[in-house]
């Protein structure tokens, strides 16, 4: 902090350059937040997938139903302890841009299957008691302003029909991460609606383990009991289940790391230009310092000092400007619903601001630190 004045004195030589400088680390860092909440929002349900829990679906394809007399044969399988089932309503409330999950749940299994999820007792317990009862996520309720006691109407579309429902409870997460934009309701209210079709089956199945080492064997286990039959299964942990479904969007973080890579290394050539030429305008200043006695590495870490600060406040703001954005939770109305810029990462967003400072300071600080003071003072 002694010489901090000379620091900015140098910094602001050239104002014009400093702040484009520093502006371009703003809008790097600010792209990298939003890189890493957009891969943070598709690799959400990876992220918060129980380790002791496996998923059931037909082998055809999720979207074929399985008969619900595999609960108890599930059940009977050594080192499973517990089943669930759910399925896919895929209804839309008023608009069709409003998407948000909304399923069909057991409500004997579901509620102690998720303990993440977080609902007041009295709550589920108006839940059970109203055939058309349902249970809505904290962001649900703050998106479309809902409360307990509305009725919401949503039309099916895989279902046909307006189906009306009412707001029992209202469940949050015990972690930032976990999905609090679902909409469950009664798997029996569905099958009495539907039971001309959907009479005796399910959309898939969840379930838990006794030890988590175990996955595998239970998983091939599972399979193999339905094998041959109408209804052939396909059993995956949760976190390959979950990850099945962000792939399908493609490789996204494959293709956010190489956006990263390249911005990263743009702004690594642009500051180590700006602080090459800032030496190059500073020949004489730095050679008067070293004959008035200071010495070759203060001038290496004055010229360092100059690309670090200039890194970390461009960094700085960048990455308050992606935090200020994601403030608010998600801006796409449903397609990213777990918008949110992690402590960590912007922990770690700043600290490789910093290391891409440092070397992009390095080879200027270096060319300053072996300036001889004589050929200098000649040059000028």
């Amino acid at each position: 902090m002694k010489y901090s004045a000379l620091i900015l004195s140098n910094l602001f030589r050239k104002k014009i350059r400093t702040v484009l400088t520093i502006g371009s680390f703003a809008v790097a860092l600010f792209l990298f937040g939003l890189l890493a909440v957009v891969r943070g929002a598709f690799n959400q349900g990876v992220e918060v997938a129980g380790t002791d829990r496996l998923v059931v679906i037909n082998k055809v394809s999720i979207i074929q139903p399985l008969p619900v007399s595999y609960n108890e044969r599930l059940l009977r399988i050594h080192g499973i302890k517990e089943v669930t089932h759910q399925n896919w309503f895929g209804g839309v409330y008023q608009d069709e841009r409003n998407f948000f999950p909304q399923m069909a749940i057991d409500d004997d299994t579901f509620h102690t299957m998720y303990p993440e999820y977080v609902l007041p007792d009295d709550q589920w317990q108006a839940y059970m008691s109203d055939r058309e009862g349902a249970v809505v996520g904290a962001d649900l309720v703050k998106r479309f302003h809902w409360k307990l006691g509305d009725r919401i109407p949503i039309k099916g579309t895989i279902f046909q029909g307006t189906w009306d429902f009412n707001i029992r409870g209202i469940y949050h997460g015990k972690k930032v991460e976990d999905d609090t934009t679902q909409f469950w309701f009664h798997y029996k209210y569905l099958e009495e609606r539907e039971s001309q079709y959907w009479k005796g089956l399910v959309g898939w199945y969840t379930v838990k383990v006794d030890n988590p080492d175990d996955s595998v064997r239970v998983a091939k286990e599972i399979d193999e009991t339905f094998s041959n039959s109408p209804w052939e299964t396909k059993t995956d942990t949760e976190k390959a289940f979950a990850t099945s479904f962000a792939k399908q969007a493609g490789n996204i973080q494959l293709l956010i790391l190489s956006i990263g890579a390249v911005v990263f290394f743009t702004l690594l050539l642009v500051t180590g230009n700006t602080m090459a030429i800032a030496v190059r305008e500073r020949v004489r200043d730095l050679a008067v310092l070293k004959a008035v006695g200071f010495s070759d590495v203060f001038v290496l870490v004055l010229v360092l000092a100059e690309s670090v600060l200039i890194a970390a406040i461009g960094g700085a703001l960048g990455l308050g400007f992606a935090k200020l954005l994601t403030r608010n939770g998600d801006p796409t109305h449903g397609m990213l619903p777990f918008f949110y810029l992690s402590p960590q990462t912007v922990v770690a967003g700043f600290a490789v601001t910093v290391a891409v400072g440092v070397v992009a300071g390095l080879l200027p600080a270096l060319s300053a630190m072996n300036l001889n003071v004589v050929d200098a003072l000649r040059r000028v």
